[in-house]
């Protein structure tokens, strides 16, 4: 919306307003649809990784015994603990496939996870957060025809949106609230006026019209 508003001067309200919404719904599904296959490719390569590793630890006990109790030595453990450890987790295949995976770095894949469910969240969650700017416009044209109003309001909706986002994000990742939605709000800001800097360059620089 903003690349529309700085391109238009605010001109062609109801025009603003399809674009936003239309481009926002876009958005909404392709975001959905990209979380959805990224989740689907994690879960995917982490089950090939588990398959791999379950053959190696079948066929090759051996050396994969002892490559597991050579990490556990760098990690810091006493040789004796270590072995220890090895050797309990040689009577559980499961177990030790997971310790073998987390070991070299993968993740065991997370069979409770479903990835459309993923895609399913993303869409409404974006399309919530995104409806702020267009909200505003929408709320305020019984109350005032003026354009700056309205853009003002889109602003101040965007930032309360960004930062329940951002704290919604400290939360979840156990960060620092204040830091978490300065982030949130900054990254925002850029993407905003980015987007109205090119709107503005194409309609009086390039002297496209919107």
């Amino acid at each position: 919306m903003n690349g529309s508003i700085g391109s238009d001067g605010g001109k062609k309200k109801m025009d603003v307003l399809v674009l936003g919404f239309a481009n926002l719904v876009a958005d909404g599904i392709s975001m959905g649809f990209g979380d959805f296959t990224s989740s689907n490719s994690e879960k995917e390569v982490a089950s090939k990784e588990r398959a791999v590793t379950e053959w190696d630890v079948g066929n090759r006990n051996g050396p994969e015994l002892m490559e597991l109790l050579q990490k556990y030595q760098e990690l810091g453990m006493d040789v004796d603990d270590a072995a220890t450890v090895v050797s309990i987790f040689a009577k559980y295949n499961n177990i030790l496939v997971r310790e073998k995976m987390v070991a070299q770095g993968m993740l065991p894949p997370d069979k409770a996870e479903k990835p459309w469910k993923n895609g399913l969240a993303t869409f409404p969650a974006f399309l919530v957060f995104g409806n702020a700017s267009l909200l505003s416009f929408i709320v305020l044209i019984p109350f005032t025809n003026n354009d700056s109003v309205k853009f003002v309001g889109a602003c101040v909706l965007s930032a309360i949106a960004l930062a329940l986002l951002g704290i919604a994000k400290a939360k979840i990742a156990g960060q620092n609230y204040a830091f978490s939605v300065a982030i949130t709000l900054f990254n925002g800001a850029i993407a905003a006026a980015a987007a109205y800097a090119v709107g503005w360059t194409l309609k009086n620089v390039a002297g496209l019209e919107a």
